[in-house]
């Protein structure tokens, strides 16, 4: 059995790494283990990967826009393999320099597979290892499918990593990763479906702006089926038939690939948390406001693990591995210690489609239903100066107003370039600035900024 730490982290994406350098920083012995390249989702199998991929998709778009405006497209198209090497540019850097960083801070490095085997020890690959404290933040996966022929579907980390693309892709699911991989695959020149089984797609966010991405989806060539369920996937000597069920009718739809965009649920198979006394859900590991387990107080939960009220965001993992990290390293210093526990007032969220969809605060059916007196702004912006000069025809801005205080209480925006914006309506949503206190900025012009004043 190897020597006691202090905090022995299990994953080391974004919320692990976090955690684990600030112990480390304060003098403790950490230990961190993945069994898949150290960096996580978010840069290699995420967001950062993705957003590289839908440059090319930009470029392709903004060409097709200014047709006719001065710009001749001239057989302009996306070169996948090409793409695709340099989205690895980027990502095969990204394990080494992560270990690195972390063994130069003193944290000891581990590659393998994890499980508890008591309460305060864990097993890797056949070696135990003991630790005061533990941290869970192992992620998520996909979420399980039942229907026949579900083996046949490739996730997330499959899709970032084709070396080309077929010609039909079907997307299962109505959410982020459907969405966004349509919107890429199809100016690469994809002919793509979306089946989701809901009667409308991307819940978290507002539905009229929703309702306006669906059409701009749809003139791009993407089709998508609501109130539609896949009933099985069968292989033919062609690719794919993926058979669906829509009010009663059956119907099939042919393909070369389907993508699981179904929704994803805590990674936490494997890790024996029963041997430790720990419980979990779908949701992940069973933790307190601090972010301690319930059922053992030396174990932590972070990130997509741990069942929290956050949403699984890249920011949201950074700041309750941070959290994570201050408890421990309190308890740790005085018998009762001091607790934090994680603000999750006004972070953004964002679908990188083309345009990208934004929220951030309340939606406005929850602020009714709370009994709020609000005043709604909704906006459509798409003939405004910023979206004509690129020649885009979509875009929406809704803001939820609090008549009492005149404080911003929700902003969900549908445009190019807004996912910069959404940072500003979030910032004034968390220091509780008023509508007229945001007005008074005064933005360089012309710019996406310079819009907000009249969003308001």
């Amino acid at each position: 059995m190897n020597g006691e730490f202090d905090l022995f982290v299990i994953g080391a994406g974004m919320a692990g790494t976090t955690a684990a350098n600030k112990c480390a920083s304060k003098g403790w012995r950490v230990g961190i283990v993945d069994a898949l390249p150290y960096g996580g989702t978010c840069a290699l199998r995420g967001c950062d990967p993705k957003k590289i991929l839908r440059r090319g998709a930009e470029v392709i778009d903004a060409a097709h826009l200014m047709r006719g405006k001065g710009i001749t497209e001239n057989g302009l198209s996306i070169d996948w393999s090409a793409l695709m090497r340099h989205k690895r540019g980027f990502t095969d850097a990204v394990p080494q320099g992560m270990e690195d960083e972390l063994i130069g801070n003193g944290v000891t490095t581990f590659h393998g597979s994890a499980r508890f085997t008591g309460p305060n020890q864990l097993e890797i690959d056949g070696t135990e290892h003991r630790a005061k404290r533990f941290l869970i933040a192992t992620g998520a996966s996909p979420r399980p499918l039942s229907f026949p022929g579900h083996e046949y579907l490739i996730d997330s980390t499959d899709f970032l990593d084709l070396d080309a693309l077929p010609h039909r892709i079907v997307f299962v699911g109505g959410g982020f990763i459907s969405f966004e991989f349509a919107h890429i695959a199809a100016r690469a020149g994809v002919d793509c479906v979306i089946i989701d089984h809901g009667d409308r797609p991307l819940r978290e966010f507002d539905p009229d702006l929703v309702a306006s991405l669906v059409t701009r989806t749809e003139q791009t060539g993407i089709r998508v089926q609501l109130g539609t369920s896949v009933v099985g996937v069968t292989r033919t000597a062609t690719g794919l038939d993926v058979t669906v069920d829509q009010g009663g009718k059956t119907s099939t739809i042919g393909a070369d690939l389907v993508v699981h965009g179904a929704g994803r649920i805590a990674k936490l198979d494997g890790l024996h948390l029963d041997a430790a006394h720990i419980a979990a859900g779908p949701r992940g590991v069973t933790v307190t406001e601090q972010l301690q387990s319930t059922t053992n107080p030396a174990v932590y939960a972070a990130g997509d693990s741990a069942d929290t009220p956050g949403r699984p965001l890249t920011p949201v993992a950074v700041f309750e591995g941070k959290v994570a990290a201050s408890n421990m390293l309190a308890a740790s210093t005085t018998p009762v210690g001091t607790s934090t526990t994680p603000d999750y007032t006004a972070v953004p969220t964002t679908v990188f489609t083309i345009p990208e969809l934004n929220r951030v605060g309340i939606l406005e059916s929850e602020a009714r239903d709370s009994g709020l007196d609000i005043d709604v702004r909704l906006t459509d912006t798409s003939g405004w100066y910023s979206n004509y000069r690129v020649g885009e025809t979509t875009a929406s801005a809704k803001i939820i107003i609090d008549r009492a205080s005149d404080r911003i209480l929700g902003a969900h925006l549908l445009g190019p370039g807004y996912a910069e914006l959404i940072n500003i309506f979030g910032l004034a949503i968390k220091l509780g600035l008023t509508s007229r206190q945001l007005k008074s900025m005064t933005a360089t012009y012309p710019s996406i900024g310079a819009d907000l004043g009249s969003m308001l």
